[in-house]
């Protein structure tokens, strides 16, 4: 998997369906073909930044377990 902002593939997984990108610093939320994307701010709380990215298409993924 690769980030939607910044195409790092250094994403760890931080829940069942919840990744973090250390390349730029924003939460992925997977679930099954639908990806949100998050700023996490300052406090902690999470910005949805879908319209952003996910205007008409939504991206199709694919996870691999390792």
């Amino acid at each position: 998997m690769r980030c939607p902002n910044c195409n790092s593939k250094d994403i760890g997984k931080i829940g069942s369906h919840q990744f973090y990108c250390w390349g730029c610093f924003i939460e992925l939320s997977v679930n099954g073909e639908k990806m949100s994307v998050y700023q996490v701010e300052e406090d902690g709380t999470l910005s949805s930044l879908d319209d952003l990215f996910f205007e008409e298409e939504i991206p199709q993924i694919h996870i691999h377990a390792n």
